[in-house]
């Protein structure tokens, strides 16, 4: 299996192929979770063979974007299937990859570890020093694909998500939820004071 290979494979997609319209589901993003998703592995004592899974499924997670903005996480499983038997994946090896991209699809649904250090390596930014401004991210992406927001609707949209999402890996429940719970608050605060 030559996962370096598939990897690069779907971030060079990924760069030629992603429409201009995403500000949050962009190349960094996709480098953003491979990076956390091979930190997190470490702190969760994943299996070198579970981090090259989880490391491709990263790469692979949002590569659905190139074709259409909703169901990515469908059309990305079919990219992996057509991409990954090139580079030595096994067809057990690609139904786990397809697990790993379908969990992080909103709202989460890990049910096992190495799909739980992948849904929390896609949202650590919750309880990351630049929330505000991968949210703002979010809310002109949404915008530019038609979802248009007031301040105050975006203000209560993430009051919600933010607290009906929960961390799953022991390291994110230990470090990035309390992070997360400063950002709730500080957002509350604002609700509180007649929005944004």
């Amino acid at each position: 299996m030559e996962h370096t290979k598939a990897i690069d494979y779907v971030l060079r997609k990924l760069q030629n192929e992603l429409p201009d319209n995403l500000r949050y589901h962009s190349m960094e993003h996709t480098l953003a979770v491979l990076h956390s998703a091979e930190y997190l592995a470490g702190k969760e004592g994943l299996t070198e063979d579970e981090v090259v899974l989880l490391l491709t499924a990263a790469a692979y997670h949002d590569s659905g974007f190139t074709v259409a903005y909703k169901s990515h996480e469908e059309i990305g499983c079919k990219i992996a299937a057509e991409a990954l038997p090139q580079f030595g994946y096994s067809d057990e090896q690609i139904k786990v990859i397809q697990s790993l991209i379908m969990a992080t699809k909103i709202p989460q649904s890990p049910s096992n570890k190495v799909e739980k250090v992948l849904c929390d390596a896609d949202l650590d930014y919750l309880g990351g020093d630049n929330y505000g401004e991968i949210s703002d991210s979010l809310r002109d992406e949404l915008g530019l694909n038609g979802i248009v927001l007031s301040a105050e609707e975006w203000l209560n949209i993430q009051i919600k998500f933010l607290e009906n999402h929960h961390y799953w890996t022991d390291f994110a429940l230990k470090v990035l939820k309390p992070r997360k719970q400063l950002v709730l608050d500080r957002l509350k605060r604002e609700a509180a004071a007649g929005g944004a």
